[in-house]
Formats: structure tokens, sequence, C-alpha cells
């Protein structure tokens, strides 16, 4: 079975990952990202243990500094 994730406005397969792991896998630097799963602010302790599953709607927001 495909799990598919709507992650930022895009259907993702990603079986059986965690959210560490996608993060990791596409790159993101878990410090300076902020995530949002199902309209509500994920912990950054709760990304080991948070399962993606069919169906949830990630949003993640990566911080940038600058002036």
């Amino acid at each position: 079975m495909k799990i598919l994730v709507k992650i930022n406005g895009e259907e993702r397969p990603v079986q059986g990952q965690t959210v560490a792991d996608y993060l990791e896998k596409t790159g993101y630097c878990t410090p300076r990202v902020a995530v949002e799963k199902n309209g509500e602010i994920l912990p950054k302790a709760e990304y080991d243990s948070t399962v993606l599953e069919d169906g949830d709607v990630i949003e993640v927001v990566s911080f940038v500094g600058g002036g």
C-alpha cells in the first residue's frame, strides 16, 4: 500500500517514515524548521516518534537568517 502524505502542498509517498526520517532524507536542518501536522504544531521532541500516516497534511517551515 502506498502511503500518501501532503507535504507543503505536494502529495508524497512516505511509507513508514517518521517526521525525523523525512526531514533528514530531504535535507532539512532540523533545528531550523517548524513542522505542522494536520493543523497543529508538532513539538520537536516528537519528530522521532511521529510516523507519517496516509492522509496527513504536513507543513514544514524553514527559518532563514538575514537582514
